[in-house]
């Protein structure tokens, strides 16, 4: 099933409409000059793939950290500030 297209200005227009419709299962893609900028899916079909999007996105935040690194390594930070960093954040 593919998802049904709308313009952003349409989707401003017609918000209550499109809400009703993504609730009853259909996914909505929103364009903006001609670009494809965001997807509504029912909430239900977000939890379910929710961690995939999440391992998803920090495999390409991963990436351009390593692309960055290797054009620069003095980007580099020890592990042990990286951890203190990451623990300090929960």
């Amino acid at each position: 099933m593919f998802p049904t297209k709308i313009k952003s200005g349409e989707a401003r227009a017609k918000w209550r409409d499109i809400l009703d419709q993504v609730f009853a299962g259909k996914d909505m893609l929103i364009e903006r000059n001609g670009k494809e900028i965001a997807v509504m899916i029912p909430a239900v079909d977000y939890e379910q793939i929710r961690e995939t999007l999440e391992e998803m996105r920090a495999t390409r935040e991963a990436a351009a950290a390593y692309k960055e690194w290797k054009t620069d390594p003095s980007l580099a930070r020890a592990w042990d500030n990286v951890d203190a960093e990451l623990n300090s954040e929960e």
